[in-house]
């Protein structure tokens, strides 16, 4: 287990859970961040911060702060 912020851009991973408040939380599922989802690390910008993610058919930027809340399993370490 590990969190988005180790993603590299092109690694995948499956979303375990959100750690956030409730707000945030409920922000990010309603984005596409629930149990099982794949989630994959398309770049950041020049600063490192916001990264943009793809889940679910759509680009999503996230900050660094909200990223390492989101817990993921990365793709390779189970799946292959």
């Amino acid at each position: 287990m590990t969190n988005l912020l180790n993603l590299k851009p092109g690694e995948k991973g499956f979303v375990l859970r959100v750690e956030a408040e409730m707000g945030l939380k409920r922000r990010l599922r309603d984005i596409g961040f629930i149990n099982g989802a794949e989630v994959m690390l398309l770049h950041s910008s020049p600063s490192g911060d916001p990264r943009a993610y793809k889940i679910k058919g759509a680009v999503i930027a996230l900050r660094n702060i909200d990223a390492k809340n989101i817990i993921i399993r990365k793709k390779s370490d189970n799946y292959g």
